[in-house]
Formats: structure tokens, C-alpha cells, sequence
């Protein structure tokens, strides 16, 4: 177990400005991966952290919206409906919040640490998470769905 610096807005190498790749093996590599996300998840207090947070360029992401944690990877969308409007922060953007406007349901596809499919169904903050989290394996950050960003005093 460990923990990993969670890359920020600022870093040079606009590390969560690009597109990550696939994960194509499922080894002991990635389940410390996963376990350190987790850990520092958990430390910075956040409901979900994706790979390109800490540093690393593959589609994966965990969530623990308060029903225990779940890991994603490879995860893809298979259907959504409604729509929710609320504000979201990140974990790399520290002290920064926003309104955006998300699913209200999300059914996603992924597959777990052995590579094994699973579907899961979500709504209100946990479809919120997986969008959220979903966007940043392909470079999007929260800020650039933002419609208006909140002062300290509105949250």
C-alpha cells in the first residue's frame, strides 16, 4: 500500500489533457496501482480518482461514493437518461468548484482487476462520479464542462 501525488492543474506535461490508452494487462503492476489509488483516494478524502490523477496514462478509475470502493477499467458507457445539474470539484483542482450538468442515470460497462466483465447501473452522485471520472481518460477535466464556476460562499 502506498500513495501516489495527485497531478495537478498546473503540471507541464498536461498530463490530464491527454487521452489514455487501454489497459491491456492485468498483473500485479496494476493491482498495486489500484490498491495505491485507492489509498490515496481515501487520504485526500475525494469519492473517485482516475489513473491520469496520479500519473499514469491508462483507462482506469475507482469510485466510493459511500457503498464501498469499485474499480473500472476499460470502462465505457452504455446508456444514459435524464439530467442532473449540480456542482462537482476534483481532487486536481484543489479549492476549485463548478456547476455542471450530468446524466442522472448511467449504466456503464468495465472490468475488474482480473479482466473480468461486469456492468453496473448508477444514479444521482455515483452517475455523476462516473462521468466525472470517465472524462479524464479522455483528457476532460470537470473545469471544461463547467457553466459557471461557485465562489466559496455558494458551496
Amino acid at each position: 500500500m502506498g500513495y501516489r501525488t495527485i497531478v495537478k492543474d498546473n503540471d507541464p506535461f498536461k498530463t490530464l489533457h491527454k487521452k489514455c490508452r487501454p489497459v491491456t494487462e492485468f498483473n500485479q503492476k496494476l493491482w498495486d496501482l489500484l490498491d495505491d489509488m485507492a489509498d490515496t483516494m481515501y487520504k485526500a478524502d475525494g469519492v473517485g480518482l482516475a489513473a491520469p490523477q496520479v500519473g499514469t496514462l491508462r483507462r482506469l478509475f475507482i469510485i466510493d461514493v459511500g457503498e464501498g470502493l469499485i474499480e473500472f477499467i476499460n470502462p465505457e458507457i452504455l446508456q444514459t437518461s435524464g439530467e442532473q445539474d449540480g456542482s462537482e470539484g476534483c481532487l486536481s483542482f484543489p479549492g476549485e468548484y463548478g456547476m455542471v450538468k450530468r446524466p442522472n442515470y448511467v449504466k456503464m460497462r468495465a472490468q475488474d482487476r482480473n479482466g473480468n466483465f461486469f456492468e453496473v447501473e448508477g444514479e444521482e452522485l455515483f452517475a455523476r462520479a462516473m462521468c466525472h471520472e470517465n472524462d479524464h481518460l479522455d483528457g476532460i477535466v470537470f473545469k471544461d464542462r463547467v457553466y459557471r464556476m461557485l465562489r466559496e460562499d455558494e458551496l
